[in-house]
């Protein structure tokens, strides 16, 4: 506005002397001050080029993407590699994410079915870059595979195999979250009190997460509920539940499994089969209309980790008998 005010009292040249402005008196050195103002400005005020730039990470899975950048804050660029509403026990990394793995400094591995085929190639896009597996030092437990079993049996005895889904327990991603909070220290020392800092912020809500949902579930120990695909194991175990799954080793029930889970849960007064967006619903659809229950999605993968799992431990909490 002030240079525009210099401008408009400028006057033209006559014709013949000259093209250009002529500038009232003390005008020309009213606008060099200006100019002179406004460049020290954009050259002192601007942000340089390392205060721009973000840690470009990598995750496996959404849930994870809200761990980091609870820690990471805005030095973080978190990509996702199994996309929303894809299987990770069946996924195939796009050839724009390879690509995108490129230019990461850090991937965070959780242990997703997908790894086990995918990790050595994700690892090859990108030799420099850092691999942490934020499931270390979990002690896994068995893939729930049997009516009843509530997913508490030891590692390696169930046909299923091991359990993956830790991030669904919050006393376990507490452990993730140390992970997260060392490595990111590590490359990027700059910003280690803002990511010490963020990282205590977080583990005080999971802290509160854990106290609240023992709450939830005071007096429902043993409690049963059933879901189709059986991640909710750990979270199970969190808090005295059992979960009872449709998915029989990554397959759906034959005629008589799924007879004897509608047996199973009408005789422990089931009402309602919790589903995931990333399987098919219709032998959970089966069994509800044979128990005169009901079908209620249940996601394992939502980003906004915090409130799914308080809205996931309320819908079962109600549905426990």
């Amino acid at each position: 506005m002030q240079l525009a005010n210099i401008l408009n009292k400028a006057t033209p040249l006559p014709l013949g002397a000259g093209r250009g402005l002529r500038f009232a008196p003390g005008a020309l050195y009213a606008a060099t001050a200006v100019f002179s103002a406004l460049l020290v400005a954009l050259l002192c005020g601007a942000p340089s080029a390392s205060a721009l730039e973000r840690l470009p990470v990598f995750v496996s899975i959404a849930p994870q993407k809200y761990f980091v950048e609870r820690i990471g804050a805005d030095r973080v660029t978190v990509s996702v590699m199994v996309a929303p509403g894809a299987n990770p026990a069946t996924y195939e990394p796009r050839p724009r994410q390879m690509v995108a793995l490129g230019s990461a400094r850090i991937y965070f591995a959780v242990g997703a079915p997908f790894e086990s085929a995918w990790l050595s190639k994700i690892v090859a896009a990108n030799p420099s870059m850092k691999v942490i597996h934020t499931d270390a030092g979990i002690e896994k437990i068995a893939m729930a595979a049997h009516t009843g079993d509530e997913g508490h049996g030891e590692a390696g005895h169930a046909p299923g195999g091991l359990d993956p889904h830790v991030w669904l327990s919050p006393p376990l991603v507490k452990t993730q979250a140390a992970h997260i909070l060392d490595a990111l220290v590590a490359a990027d020392t700059a910003g280690a009190a803002v990511y010490r800092a963020n990282y205590q912020a977080f583990t005080r809500d999971l802290d509160s997460l854990n106290a609240d949902l023992k709450q939830v579930f005071q007096g429902k120990t043993g409690g049963e509920f059933m879901v189709f695909h059986p991640s909710w194991g750990y979270f199970a175990r969190a808090y005295g539940l059992r979960q009872v799954p449709v998915e029989i080793e990554g397959k759906n029930p034959k005629p008589a499994q799924l007879q004897a889970l509608i047996t199973h849960a009408r005789e422990r007064g089931i009402q309602v089969v919790f589903v995931q967006p990333q399987f098919s619903k219709r032998s959970a659809e089966i069994i509800a209309k044979a128990i005169g229950g009901k079908v209620v999605v249940a996601d394992p993968l939502a980003e906004d980790w915090l409130t799914n799992i308080r809205r996931q431990a309320e819908a079962i909490a109600a549905a426990l008998r």
